[in-house]
């Protein structure tokens, strides 16, 4: 079975940091906390409006880290033009709306097809590993696949938001779509990850499809840690992690 990663998204550290202003609490701390405590990665999303991570925030973790960076972005110049500068080891390409208060969907991969290939194609050549954020569905699987992304990050959010809203019959159908669209992606050749709204119990769960190689989870982490520490979380998490795979 292929070993499970852990992606810790340090946004929400920064997001706490903007409500008041100044330095603290710092992103790069927490992601050096979380790398100490079994993270194997860390994830940060720069928004066009700045809203958490900022352009100093992503220079300080590529240059404080010793694991991967992940640089969560939308498909824009000038967030290439960073991405470029800044030399992640990857670039997951997301969706994004500015009225949104966080991603809420997949990429419309088969319809920005023509888009999305001058930035991938440009990231691979820098050496930057580019991941899609995409719905699991076929189309978006396929179209993926024919970008030459080699890794997708299935969106998780409709499976736990109906979990979270006591939808059954929901939740069953969604997790149903993530378990395809997991064994796709080994036919397609691609690298799954997965994430969006995990937290201990899903994170569990969703550990037992042998296809996902990585979780990315960050706001339920964040919050969790008000209470017990953002060491904690991370090693409460990978146990869970552990005990789905198992």
């Amino acid at each position: 079975m292929n070993p499970l990663r852990l992606g810790v998204n340090v946004d929400h550290v920064a997001t706490v940091r903007n409500a008041r202003g100044g330095v603290v609490p710092d992103p790069v701390r927490a992601a050096l906390l979380a790398i100490e405590a079994g993270a194997d990665g860390i994830t940060a999303h720069l928004r066009e409006d700045r809203r958490h991570i900022r352009d100093d925030d992503m220079a300080r973790l590529k240059a404080a880290i010793s694991k991967p960076l992940n640089f969560e972005m939308a498909a824009t110049e000038q967030m290439l033009d960073i991405a470029l500068r800044t030399k992640p080891h990857a670039c997951c390409l997301v969706p994004e709306k500015r009225t949104e208060r966080t991603t809420e969907g997949g990429l419309d991969v088969a319809g920005q097809h023509d888009h999305l290939k001058p930035f991938i194609a440009e990231l691979s050549r820098a050496g930057v590993r580019v991941s899609l954020f995409i719905e699991p569905s076929r189309e978006a699987l396929e179209a993926a696949a024919s970008l030459k992304a080699p890794v997708v990050e299935l969106h998780t959010g409709a499976w736990c938001d109906a979990i979270a809203q006591g939808e059954r019959d929901k939740a069953d159908h969604e997790f149903a779509r993530l378990r395809t669209a997991a064994t796709l992606t080994s036919a397609l050749g691609l690298e799954c990850h997965a994430g969006h709204g995990l937290d201990y119990d899903t994170a569990r769960t969703i550990s037992a499809l042998p296809q996902i190689v990585e979780l990315n989870i960050g706001h339920f982490l964040v919050g969790e840690a008000i209470f017990v520490g953002l060491a904690e979380t991370v090693r409460r998490m990978r146990a869970a992690m552990i005990e789905g795979r198992r």
